[in-house]
């Protein structure tokens, strides 16, 4: 069985519409499959909606309700999965507003900032660019490279948008402990994504997955892409020592990267329990 909970469509920082996404996950051979926008269901409800009416090729795959959450733990910015949720919760899609309105926020402030240093009009270029996926600080970097001032993406993060620089504005989200909180109310299972992503020593990720259980969570990525045997493994020792449900996700956002293929991530190791049976 193929398995991918972990994908992105428009809805966030994705570049397929879930009906391609959903179309894409079937040519590769996925039997489930979660759509995990960032801070949004809407390519999940979307792609709900799609499956009511696409083949029966398309009906084979079993779609589960997915987000990733950003949020705090230690004043680390940490992405949490929820998974098997009950998408139609008017609590959580309140919490995702928030969170959305948050993100918009950003992007203003951001905009603001870099008026200040001579570059009007970058907001409103940038949520052009976005369209109806989130604005983020890739689309205040192209606005600059196609407004001609920097010439390179790379020059834009590393003079004005990257850490500590004079567009940089930093994200107030919640406590992981909400985050975590906010799926299981729902239903839904939470899960540690891609934990090796985070720039932080192996005692702190030892922390971060205690906090993580005695808040309620479930479960951790130990599959997050491609990625080298030693990792995985390593991940499933630490998902038994925890005593948590193993997921795997491609973490998905375009087409041609081999690494982060739709359903091309890989098997779980068998020591571990998968996150799906706590459905």
């Amino acid at each position: 069985m193929i398995v991918d909970f972990h994908t992105h469509t428009t809805a966030s920082d994705g570049e397929l519409c879930p009906q391609e996404l959903l179309r894409r996950a079937v040519e590769k051979g996925v039997d489930l499959l979660a759509i995990t926008d960032h801070d949004s269901i809407d390519g999940y409800l979307d792609a709900r909606e799609k499956l009511k009416v696409l083949a029966n090729a398309e009906q084979q795959i079993r779609l589960i309700s997915g987000v990733e959450l950003s949020c705090v733990w230690s004043g680390v910015l940490v992405h949490i999965v929820g998974l098997g949720f009950d998408a139609d919760s008017p609590f959580l899609r309140d919490k995702l507003r928030q969170q959305q309105l948050a993100r918009i926020e950003r992007a203003q402030l951001i905009g603001e900032k870099l008026k200040k240093y001579g570059f009007p009009g970058g907001f409103e270029y940038a949520s052009t660019l976005a369209g109806e996926s989130q604005v983020g600080r890739p689309h205040f970097a192209r606005f600059m490279v196609e407004m001609g001032h920097v010439d390179t993406i790379q020059a834009a993060f590393k003079k004005y948008l990257g850490a500590g620089k004079p567009g940089d504005v930093k994200h107030t989200w919640p406590a992981m402990n909400s985050v975590v909180d906010w799926i299981k109310s729902c239903g839904g299972v939470a899960v540690v994504a891609h934990p090796l992503h985070y720039k932080i020593t192996a005692t702190k990720l030892r922390a971060l997955l205690t906090d993580f259980k005695s808040a309620g969570g479930q479960a951790v990525e130990v599959i997050s892409g491609r990625q080298m045997q030693d990792k995985t493994q390593y991940l499933a020792q630490l998902a038994e020592q925890f005593e948590l449900h193993a997921s795997v996700g491609s973490d998905f956002h375009k087409p041609g990267t081999s690494w982060s293929e739709i359903g091309n991530a890989g098997s779980l190791p068998s020591r571990c329990v998968p996150v799906w049976s706590a459905f």
